[in-house]
């Protein structure tokens, strides 16, 4: 395919095949039309739904082409595994070399979005996407031999690669997505096919400063082709770093800031340009997004964090929090951590939501670190605003940092920011 740079190589992936679509969201559908452009007449069928999805995949097709929303495990008795790729795999396997991908359980669209804004001063033709709603088949015809692409990967785009980019970053490790995997250890190891898949001359960076992360990569790093390069918060490169004026906060995001630097350095990006790149960046929004002062209290939207890890290094990166809104969908993650840090925070009101709200109430009840808090019990976001406004003292901030997934109540963590914005904005105002 002349029109697309590679295209024959992606083509030859896919030729002779008979292909099943298995999900058909926004990257099913992205899938379909790019097979359909290269191979017209390819034997192409298309499954929504699990149970759908089952039995489909028990026809017997040479290659399903999964979409990251569906697990691994249902197709686990239907077909054999090995004939599950992604739109991940396939792309990778043609483009890896031109691509710095970047994963971890948090930071991955800020430092994504980061390294992007770097590259693009350094080389206009730089291309983003992936989990961060631009699927990757949608940038193919924007490729060309001097296109360089930073990509957003999550577990379920990595777990079934057979080739991983030529930059690799792993952020860190929690406990997520549970709901997926059949133990925490398969979702690390979802994780590490970056680096797994790595050929030789390529380079991965990973934070030690990441206990779990640390010794998973110390288990399997002589498995690894690619350069292992690690990096600390406590590294050189951080005092350096620190003097560069950002509008990011907190040591997490210090910690992205340092790998990101890291990582385009490799490309050729000098210090001037990684400095501007930093100093005009704002930060994404729903991550530590400051929605303004109203009547005197500091409203925060940190609707991305859904792990305990990412609600206290939120209440870390800011000072005098004085209300946090917490809960929601419960996945059964361990929120026990959450107890000895809310005891020795400056944190007075505890907005609680769901059944997570639920779970976690009660184990402050059991520790006792309930007293000495005001509790709110609440599904309701407006009534949720209201008591904040009532109850969160003036020069004081409230910080909605869910430690939860948001679809017991809404579609998305977007969904759940706006709304908490919404009515932040509308009690704000009056």
């Amino acid at each position: 395919m002349s029109e697309i740079y590679k295209g024959d190589e992606l083509a030859r992936l896919l030729s002779g095949r008979r292909i099943l679509i298995a999900g058909y969201g926004r990257e099913g559908k992205s899938s379909k039309q790019l097979i359909r452009r290269l191979l017209p007449y390819a034997d192409l069928t298309i499954a929504e739904g699990n149970e759908n999805i089952q039995q489909e995949a028990r026809k017997g097709f040479d290659l399903i082409v999964k979409s990251p929303g569906i697990p691994t495990f249902v197709f686990e008795g239907c077909c054999p595994l090995d004939s599950i790729t992604s739109q991940t795999d396939l792309f990778l396997q043609v483009y890896a070399s031109q691509t710095i991908g970047v994963t971890g359980t948090k930071g991955k669209s800020t430092t994504t979005n980061l390294i992007a804004s770097a590259m693009r001063r350094h080389n206009p033709h730089t291309l983003m996407a992936g989990n961060m709603g631009i699927p990757l088949f949608d940038i193919v015809e924007q490729i060309d031999a001097d296109t360089i692409i930073v990509a957003e990967f999550s577990c379920h785009q990595l777990e079934n690669i057979h080739r991983a980019p030529h930059t690799a970053i792993l952020l860190n490790l929690f406990q997520e997505h549970l709901d997926h995997y059949h133990s925490y250890l398969d979702y690390q190891l979802a994780k590490l096919q970056i680096a797994l898949c790595q050929q030789s001359g390529d380079h991965f960076f990973y934070c030690e400063d990441n206990d779990t992360l640390k010794h998973l990569v110390a288990q399997h790093q002589s498995k690894m082709l690619g350069e292992v390069i690690p990096y600390s918060l406590h590294c050189p490169l951080t005092d350096q770093l620190r003097k560069m004026p950002t509008h990011l906060t907190g040591d997490h995001n210090l910690s992205n800031i340092v790998v990101a630097r890291m990582a385009t350095q490799v490309w050729g990006v000098d210090t001037q340009t990684f400095a501007q790149s930093l100093a005009d960046f704002h930060g994404l929004e729903h991550r530590l997004e400051c929605v303004g002062t109203y009547h005197g209290i500091t409203f925060y939207n940190d609707s991305i964090s859904t792990i305990p890890a990412a609600c206290m290094a939120a209440v870390s990166s800011l000072s005098k929090v004085d209300t946090l809104i917490l809960g929601g969908f419960d996945r059964g993650i361990d929120y026990s951590v959450l107890v000895p840090f809310i005891q020795q925070s400056t944190i007075r009101n505890i907005v609680l939501i769901g059944e997570a709200g639920h779970r976690i109430g009660k184990l402050l009840q059991e520790s006792h670190a309930d007293q000495g808090h005001n509790i709110l019990y609440e599904n309701n976001y407006e009534l949720i605003v209201q008591w904040c406004y009532k109850h969160t003292a003036a020069g004081k901030t409230c910080l909605l940092s869910p430690a939860a997934a948001s679809y017991d109540a809404f579609k998305n963590f977007e969904h759940r920011g706006r709304t908490f914005k919404e009515l932040v904005l509308r009690y704000g105002n009056n």
